[in-house]
């Protein structure tokens, strides 16, 4: 694809059987029937190195992976082993190296900013760590936020019930309903945690990307969130990345990839 693709007008390719598959080796685990589909998220050969001064550190190296629609995948690996910087280069966060990086089979690592922009406010959902909630904004409008910039002002406000309608249902779902007009800092971190995937689901993504999202809570609301994170996969057959130094939160998932040495083992 090329790099000044406009993914405002930009339609996703439907499913297909075309094309090599460049997944990790799997023949020690069982191949589910979400296996069998086209792959929603490809990364082929992906490299990447950090500077320090005159040091190339590289981090990522050569890193092949599919995910599956429907599909619940954990990256696990040690400190420093390259999870969260692979999380970012499949959310366009971030800019390889080397390799290549698909979704629904359009190649999404070197489109233009505006265009990744879009991508992750109307395709990806990602959560955070550390929430990056806006303090200045209630529960409610922290989660209205992607609808904020996705759409014009008058659109917007044209939409405005449905959109808070929205919002309000998906607080309600992470039990929320009651904690619509407080401030981040008037919240727990699980609550602030809950706040932040509501605010990933708003625009309705087909992907959701997840960096430690219990690694800032204690064991109870740590749960919580891998519960509903599990009903999402389960209920709304939503494809799930999430990274975790966690090997009971990993467990949860349908699949675990072991980053060593900057590329996947066998699991």
């Amino acid at each position: 694809m090329s790099s000044t693709v406009d993914l405002k007008n930009f339609k996703l390719h439907g499913p297909t059987q075309e094309g090599p598959h460049y997944a990790p080796d799997v023949s020690s685990q069982q191949i589910s029937s979400k296996q069998l589909q086209a792959p929603l998220l490809v990364a082929k050969g992906v490299t990447k190195s950090y500077r320090r001064g005159r040091h190339v550190i590289p981090v990522l190296r050569g890193v092949d992976m599919e995910i599956f629609p429907g599909e619940f995948v954990a990256i696990m690996g040690q400190s420093g082993s390259g999870k969260s910087t692979l999380l970012h280069l499949l959310g366009t966060l971030d800019e390889l190296d080397a390799g290549e990086i698909l979704f629904e089979r359009n190649r999404i690592d070197n489109l233009p900013q505006a265009s990744r922009d879009i991508l992750r406010n109307r395709h990806f959902g990602m959560i955070f760590q550390f929430y990056h909630l806006l303090p200045e904004l209630n529960t409610l409008e922290n989660v209205l936020i992607p609808l904020m910039v996705d759409q014009s002002v008058l659109r917007y406000w044209r939409n405005k019930r449905k959109n808070v309608d929205r919002a309000k249902q998906l607080l309600e779902m992470v039990g929320l309903s009651h904690r619509l007009t407080h401030k981040p800092r008037q919240l727990a971190g699980g609550e602030m945690q809950r706040t932040a995937i509501a605010r990933a689901l708003i625009s309705k993504p087909k992907l959701l990307l997840a960096d430690e999202p219990t690694g800032n809570l204690d064991r109870q609301n740590g749960l919580e969130v891998m519960e509903i994170l599990r009903s999402l996969n389960r209920q709304e057959n939503l494809t799930i990345v999430m990274v975790t130094h966690d090997h009971s939160v990993a467990e949860q998932a349908d699949r675990i990839l072991n980053l060593v040495e900057g590329r996947f083992a066998d699991a």
